[in-house]
């Protein structure tokens, strides 16, 4: 509340991938839980609006940044149309050009405005081939966080409390069909190639957990090929089932609500699984944890890496998008005995 007894409203925007989006949800939940008298309204994506579902104090608007918001004149009109909820500051936990267009329109208003500090020179400083600066960097949820102290509202992310499990709908329990089995979240795909594990390990793991026939294996993934793909590994396995073109968002969230483990790369399923406090292994080819992308409240040792003594290049980008010559095989390095020991670790606890 403010001196007047109003209840104090923040924007918060954060459009880009799935991942840096779900990546704020640990944030958000913990700044409603710290400061109850808070309103809060993401802007963000309609794809990504029910990564929101569930938050307390928290309603989502849309960015159509593709059509109705696009360009000078569109984000006039996206101001426009923000104007009317009356707020009192915007955290920028995007920082492109777009939100700096933004931000010059909230200044009319003066309406306080507080802009995510990417990192850019250490990340580069990381990445760069030469004269790499190999160390830890600050975490995105921790620069997330360092926006809201900067508004007056800091928080303790060790308080962090992972969301709730969601209820199956009777659309995801006819497809999954409950038993006895454990299940087992796989995501094979990412953004870019390096991040990618090769497809005949993951299906030497698919093959080992299959034939313990303990398990349900769920495949995820999204768009036509990675469908193919996925349902043909479905047919394969009798313990594995396709998830992939069949749920929308928040139905493939009630489901990651309740594995017991997901497999994950560097990517946004990662963290939507993070975020419901599911046990996640990821993988790390080109990109790594040092970087600031890691699952929240994850143990470091279930990250499996590729050998930086054979790639000392490693981390190449911050996204996976950078491959130099002869890095192509980098994941190869992690084998797929060491991913089906640390997941049968989690699984058999």
């Amino acid at each position: 509340m403010d001196k007047k007894g109003k209840q104090t409203h923040i924007l918060i925007i954060r459009l880009s991938a799935m991942g840096d989006v779900a990546m704020t949800v640990p944030i958000i939940r913990t700044l409603t839980v710290e400061y109850p008298e808070l309103q809060l309204t993401v802007l963000t994506k309609k794809p990504f609006m029910p990564i929101f579902d569930g938050i307390e104090n928290v309603q989502v608007k849309e960015a159509d940044v593709k059509r109705r918001h696009k360009g000078l004149m569109g984000l006039w009109r996206l101001y426009k149309e923000l104007k009317p909820l009356k707020l009192d500051a915007v955290a920028d936990l995007h920082n492109v050009l777009r939100s700096r267009i933004l931000k010059k329109y909230f200044a009319l208003e003066r309406v306080p405005f507080v802009q995510i500090d990417k990192g850019r020179k250490d990340k580069k400083a990381l990445t760069r081939p030469k004269n790499k600066v190999f160390e830890q960097l600050k975490s995105t949820h921790q620069r997330y966080a360092d926006v809201f102290t900067e508004l007056g509202y800091p928080i303790d992310l060790s308080n962090a409390k992972p969301l709730e499990r969601v209820q199956l709908s009777e659309k995801v329990l006819k497809l999954v069909q409950q038993d006895t089995k454990k299940w087992v979240g796989i995501a094979p795909f990412a953004a870019h190639e390096g991040k990618m594990y090769p497809l005949e390990f993951i299906e030497e793991v698919i093959l080992s957990l299959n034939n313990t026939d303990k398990y349900k294996i769920l495949l995820f993934g999204g768009g036509a090929k990675e469908v193919e793909v996925l349902e043909q590994l479905a047919n394969t396995y009798q313990n594995a089932l396709c998830m992939a073109g069949k749920l929308n968002l928040s139905e493939e969230l009630q489901l990651i609500s309740n594995l017991d483990v997901m497999l994950s790369m560097d990517s946004g399923n990662a963290h939507m699984a993070a975020n419901y406090g599911i046990p996640v292994v990821t993988l790390w080819g080109v990109t790594h944890p040092y970087a600031g992308f890691y699952p929240f409240g994850q143990p470091m040792e279930n990250a499996l890496m590729a050998n930086r003594e054979a790639y000392p290049l490693i981390p190449t980008s911050v996204y996976g998008n950078k491959v130099p010559a002869g890095y192509e095989n980098a994941m190869k390095t992690i084998k797929p005995d060491k991913v089906l020991k640390k997941m049968l670790d989690i699984l058999e606890v």
